[in-house]
C-alpha cells in the first residue's frame, strides 16, 4: 500500500473532518455559553451546521495543498474533479420542494392510501404514513433519489406535528435506509448503481432481477415495521394526508393544472438530462424564471437550504479521489462475504456512490461486483454522509432535532432497519 503525502493529508482531513459530524451537536452547546451576538458565538455555531463541516475541512485541505504543490496544481486538481451531482441535487431539491411539485406528490399518495384504506379497513394515519414510507423511496428509481428524499421528507413533515426523539430518529432512520435501496429498481437512479452501471453493463433487467425486488421487499418491511411499531406516538403526533390537504386548501390559493403542468415537466427535464450538468442548470434558471411568474402559487423557494445541501456534497467530493489509496487495496482482498459487510460498514464513513466507483477501478468477480454494490446500498442510512440525498432529507427534517442531529443516535436507530436490507439483500 503506496501513498503520496497529498493522499495522507486528504486521508486525515476527511477523517477529522468524520470526526467533526459526530460532534456538531455539542459544538452547537457550547455556541450557546457565549453572548449572542459575540463573535466566538457566531463561530461556533457555523462549526455546528453539518451541513458546512465537509466544505470547512475541503477548504483548509486545499490551503495545504496549495502551500505544497502551488496554485496551477490545485486549479488543476479542482478541474479534474465532477461536481454534477451537487448542481444536480440543488436544483431538484429547489424544484421538487415547489408547492405544485408536492400537491402532486400529495394527491398521488393520498390516493393509493385511500385506496388501501378503503380495501383492508386500515387506520388513516398508519396507512398514509406506510404508503408514503413506501412509494416515497421506491419513487426514487424513476424520479431519482434525491428528488424522492426530498418530497417524502416534506410529506412526512407536513403530517409530522409532534414527535418524541425516540420517534424522530426512528423515522429519518427508516427514511435513509428506504431512501438508499429504493432507488435499485433501475441503473440510473440510485448513485452507487450509476456509478457502475455503464461500465460492468448492468441495465435495467439485470439491476431489477438481482437488486430491485429484493430491495422493494426491504422498503416495504423497514415501513410497515415503523408504523407498526410507533403506531401509538403517530396516532398522537400526526394528521392524516386529507387533513394535512383540508389545512393548505383554507390557507392557500387553488393551483391552475397549466401550473402544475408546467412544473412537472420542468421536473422531468431536470431528471432526464441529470448527468449533463450544463443541459439540467440552463433547464433550471429557466425555471427559476417561470417561477417568478407563478409566485402565487409557490412558498418561497429552498435556495439557501439546497445549497447548504450541495456544499455538503461538494466537499465529499473534494476528498474523494485522496482515498482510493487505502479503499482500493483493502477492497481486493476481501471475499464476497467480507466484501458485502465491509462495503455496508465503509459506507458509513465515506459515500456509498463514492465507495462503489472505487470498486469499479479494482478487478472484481461479478459475485464481488454485487457484494460490492448491495453492501453500499444497505448501509447508506448509518450516517448523513453515508448516501448523498441524506443531507437533503435531513435539510427538510432538521428543525425536528433542537440542536442539531446527533450522529451516533441516528447510528443506532439505522441499525434495524439496515439490518433488514442487509438480510433481504444477501439471504434472499
Amino acid at each position: 500500500m503506496t501513498y503520496t503525502t497529498l493522499e495522507l493529508l486528504g486521508t486525515l482531513f476527511f477523517a477529522v473532518a468524520v470526526i467533526h459530524t459526530f460532534m456538531v451537536g455539542k459544538i452547537l452547546h457550547w455556541s450557546h455559553h457565549f453572548p449572542k451576538d459575540s463573535l466566538m458565538r457566531g463561530v461556533l455555531h457555523l462549526l455546528g451546521e453539518i451541513e458546512v463541516v465537509f466544505a470547512i475541512w475541503a477548504s483548509l485541505f486545499m490551503a495545504v495543498y496549495i502551500a505544497l504543490e502551488g496554485w496551477t496544481s490545485a486549479l488543476t486538481y479542482q478541474n479534474s474533479l465532477d461536481f454534477t451531482e451537487p448542481f444536480f441535487i440543488f436544483a431538484i431539491m429547489v424544484v421538487c420542494s415547489t408547492r405544485p411539485v408536492l400537491t402532486v406528490a400529495r394527491h398521488g399518495i393520498l390516493a393509493v392510501s385511500s385506496g388501501v384504506q378503503k380495501i383492508f379497513k386500515t387506520p388513516a394515519i398508519s396507512t398514509d404514513l406506510a404508503v408514503v414510507m413506501i412509494l416515497g423511496p421506491l419513487a426514487g428509481s424513476f424520479i431519482t433519489e434525491p428528488a424522492a428524499m426530498t418530497v417524502t421528507a416534506f410529506m412526512l413533515n407536513a403530517m409530522l406535528q409532534k414527535e418524541t426523539n425516540k420517534l424522530i430518529y426512528a423515522l429519518i432512520a427508516v427514511l435513509f435506509v428506504n431512501v438508499s435501496i429504493g432507488g435499485a429498481l433501475t441503473p440510473f437512479a440510485a448513485p452507487p448503481i450509476l456509478m457502475v452501471a455503464s461500465k460492468w453493463g448492468w441495465d435495467f433487467t439485470f439491476v431489477a432481477t438481482h437488486l430491485g425486488w429484493k430491495a422493494a421487499i426491504a422498503v416495504i418491511i423497514n415501513a410497515i415495521g415503523l408504523v407498526l411499531i410507533f403506531r401509538n406516538e403517530f396516532k398522537e403526533g400526526c394528521i392524516t394526508l386529507k387533513e394535512v390537504e383540508a389545512r393548505l386548501a383554507r390557507s392557500q390559493a387553488s393551483i391552475p393544472w397549466q401550473v402544475i403542468l408546467i412544473h412537472l415537466l420542468f421536473l422531468a427535464g431536470i431528471v432526464i438530462t441529470g448527468h449533463h450538468r450544463n443541459a439540467f442548470l440552463g433547464i433550471f434558471l429557466l425555471f427559476l424564471g417561470v417561477a417568478s411568474v407563478t409566485i402565487r402559487y409557490q412558498d418561497s423557494l429552498r435556495l439557501k437550504e439546497s445549497l447548504l445541501v450541495s456544499l455538503f456534497l461538494g466537499g465529499i467530493i473534494q476528498f474523494g479521489s485522496f482515498q482510493k489509496w487505502w479503499l482500493a487495496p483493502l477492497l481486493s482482498k476481501m471475499n464476497d462475504a467480507v466484501l458485502f459487510k465491509g462495503a455496508a460498514l465503509l459506507t458509513a464513513i465515506t459515500d456509498n456512490a463514492a465507495l462503489t466507483y472505487l470498486g469499479s477501478q479494482v478487478d472484481l468477480s461479478d459475485s464481488s461486483k454485487y457484494a460490492l454494490v448491495a453492501g453500499a446500498l444497505a448501509g447508506g442510512g448509518l450516517t448523513i454522509i453515508a448516501n448523498a440525498p441524506n443531507a437533503a432529507g435531513y435539510s427538510v427534517l432538521s428543525h425536528k432535532f433542537p440542536g442539531g442531529i446527533k450522529p451516533l443516535n441516528l447510528l443506532i436507530a439505522a441499525l434495524a432497519p439496515t439490518a433488514v436490507a442487509i438480510i433481504c439483500l444477501w439471504i434472499l
